[in-house]
């Protein structure tokens, strides 16, 4: 039996989200604070392992529980809701066990559901003690709302209770059936077992209170095992033969001092005599009284646990824990949970990049021989994975993903509203790219997919921890652009933002999933101005009739020929449905002795060029090669040098950023960067 999926409600920022849960591995990726965390801590409440508190509930239902304290309306107060799905085979043995959570009209018997509420237990008893503490006279409301009564030690917990319900699928919505609550309970641990690898591992080599050794872990893990009789046994001997040595050991060593107590009449004649004796335990033994040693076989060297690094420990920590976690579930006698989950959280701490590539394979590895040595080769965890880490992200298959993602709570105006207070998760496993044209030619979705993959796969792609996007044509761009935003956008600043660079033939083969995973994106690219005539070759911007060959302007605009680019206006690059802006090449006045020419660049550099004219004039700026005293000489050598092989555009890149010069960011990287700043932040004086 597995988790199929999880719907959660209420609880924190996950005011309604719909979990799915793979057969192995399940990935959480998303922003810090997107609910990752919260969507593992529920199930700690639900298994009894913490309280629930009131800053547990939602934001907006917080709002709803005060209303309640006003009117006693009990239809306002919210719940803390989680089903959990399962599938089970119904030819397999354990069937039977589940058959309880079967509704009685059901004939799905693949899915299996059981729903755990947080809620009132008798919300008239609790407002009336709430209104005896803090009561409510005439037209003088209560001294303190009641989310703040509930706050208080103890009082949450003596009003509210968990409930359990059997699910049953329906067409609009689950049907639930209540289930008593102690049968609930038993029901719902014969059902699941849960785990935690916590991301607090306080991996150490001191004896803190809060640290964690090694040898400790060992410690944990041995006594856990001594459930085995054999073992137990075994341990025991060893241990009862080394205390009778240290007993007669003891016995000549204290020799002189029990002559000296006894002298002092104690015992007296009528006690019994005093004797040390050796009474350590196995536990106790390993806890207390060993070290664990890393040992060089060849030179016969041995560290103490000190002498190695947090990564090295906390790769050996984790897999004692998941090692630990599936024997004691595997060693269950009677009644052993039909499935487990092991939440491990923030895997990546002190890995480094190597290490956290092969984690998921590393884990599953110990997980697999433990399943082994325990004869329970079916028996199999599933593990729900928390991570930032964009390498464990690359070595994760695609669907394996869920992306959480923050967002305005529902009926909040973002126009009004600046803090994302909710989650909604998107499962990789759903998103179906659309065909998109490639080099001319139209790719399949499954193509357009494999690309996707390919390109997360090779650029470790931390889009999935982003706050927003800039997708970008090549490394001119990427190298500038951390500046330009200093220079014209600097509240991007405090966003976590990721600079893709994908090219311009590209981006649009990106829209699909930024859109799926509703990341705020802007695309800057070229205008790539070619020539309408025979094979379209590379042409100045402000040639007649010129077209441009940017895939990604064609498609996400729908326009082909420059003329039609020019004419565009900010709300037409703009898209708010994909959260999207498209920013290109636009004319620049150039003015210089009384004259002035508009030139039309095709790419950055030549967009730099212009923008910063005079720089380029006084020597300040440089392109290697001299530029002619007339403007229209000018525009055609900086044209046709910039469009040249000789041309190397990363060494511009590096000359703008070691200048000195307060030099401006060209005119559509400006239009674009204080769009997405806007988007993010608001219009620049806004609260």
């Amino acid at each position: 039996m597995k988790i199929e999926r999880i719907f959660i409600s209420n609880f924190r920022r996950l005011e309604s989200v719909d979990i799915g849960i793979e057969d192995r591995e399940t990935v959480f990726v998303g922003p810090n604070n997107s609910g990752k965390t919260s969507a593992t801590a529920i199930f700690r409440y639900f298994m009894g392992q913490r309280n629930f508190r009131i800053h547990d509930f939602s934001v907006s239902k917080i709002a709803d529980i005060d209303s309640f304290g006003v009117n006693g309306n009990p239809e306002t107060l919210p719940k803390i809701v989680l089903d959990i799905w399962f599938k089970v085979d119904p030819n397999s043995i354990e069937f039977g066990r589940a058959f309880t959570l079967l509704p009685n009209l059901s004939d799905d018997f693949e899915r299996l559901g059981i729903r755990l509420c947080y809620q009132a237990a008798n919300p008239v008893k609790m407002r009336d003690a709430y209104l005896a503490t803090y009561p409510a006279t005439g037209d003088q409301p209560s001294a303190k709302r009641l989310s703040e009564f509930l706050v208080q030690d103890g009082i949450l917990s003596r009003h509210f209770e968990i409930t359990y319900a059997s699910l049953e699928e329906a067409a609009d919505d689950s049907i639930a059936t209540p289930l008593d609550q102690s049968k609930g309970r038993n029901l719902l641990q014969s059902l699941i077992r849960v785990d935690f690898v916590d991301a607090q591992r306080n991996i150490d080599d001191e004896e803190g209170h809060r640290s964690n050794r090694l040898s400790n872990a060992f410690a944990r893990f041995y006594r856990k095992n001594l459930e085995q009789v054999e073992i137990a046994a075994e341990a025991h001997k060893v241990i009862d033969e080394n205390n009778q040595q240290l007993t007669e050991h003891y016995e000549k060593q204290f020799e002189g001092l029990m002559t000296v107590i006894k002298g002092l009449g104690v015992p007296s004649i009528n006690d019994r005599d005093l004797k040390i004796v050796s009474s350590l335990s196995p536990e106790a033994a390993l806890k207390g009284s060993t070290e664990l040693l890393y040992v060089d076989a060849v030179r016969s060297h041995e560290l103490p646990e000190l002498y190695n690094g947090l990564g090295f420990k906390n790769l050996i920590y984790m897999a004692i824990q998941a090692k630990d976690f599936h024997s004691q579930w595997a060693r269950t006698a009677q009644n052993r949970p039909l499935c487990q989950i092991i939440f491990i959280e923030e895997p990546e701490v002190h890995l480094h990049a190597q290490v956290q590539q092969t984690f998921i394979k590393n884990i599953w590895s110990v997980i697999d021989a433990s399943a082994i040595a325990e004869g329970t080769g079916d028996f199999l965890p599933q593990l729900v994975v928390t991570t930032h880490s964009s390498h464990i992200l690359d070595a994760t298959e695609f669907a394996k993903v869920r992306y959480f993602r923050r967002c305005y709570l529902d009926g909040e105006d973002p126009a009004e509203v600046r803090v994302l207070n909710a989650t909604k998760v998107h499962s990789l496993r759903d998103f179906k790219p659309q065909a998109v044209e490639i080099d001319g030619q139209n790719a399949s979705v499954e193509e357009a997919l494999e690309f996707l993959k390919r390109y997360l796969r090779l650029t470790h792609c931390d889009l999935f921890f982003a706050d927003t996007a800039i997708l970008v044509e090549g490394s001119v761009e990427k190298l500038l652009i951390p500046t330009m935003i200093d220079k014209v956008a600097k509240r991007l600043n405090t966003s976590y933002l990721t600079i893709l660079e994908i090219g311009g033939a590209y981006a649009h083969r990106f829209e699909g999933l930024l859109s799926f995973l509703h990341v705020p994106y802007l695309i800057i690219t070229d205008l790539d101005s070619v020539s309408p005539d025979g094979r379209h070759p590379v042409c100045r911007g402000d040639e007649p009739n010129a077209l441009t060959s940017n895939a990604s302007l064609k498609q996400l605009l729908g326009v082909s020929t420059v003329a039609d680019l020019m004419a565009l206006t900010t709300a037409h690059k703009a898209s708010d449905e994909q959260s999207r802006y498209i920013t290109f090449q636009q004319d620049i006045v150039v003015e210089e002795n009384a004259t002035n020419r508009v030139m039309r660049s095709r790419t950055i550099e030549e967009a730099f060029v212009y923008q910063n004219f005079d720089f380029l004039r006084g020597g300040q700026l440089s392109i290697g090669r001299p530029i002619p005293p007339d403007l229209g000489e000018a525009y055609n050598v900086i044209y046709e040098h910039i469009a040249s092989s000789n041309f190397k555009k990363t060494d511009f890149a590096m000359m703008v950023l070691s200048s000195t010069t307060d030099w401006q960011v060209p005119n559509y990287i400006v239009e674009g960067l204080q769009w997405l700043e806007c988007r993010l932040h608001g219009p620049l004086g806004e609260a």
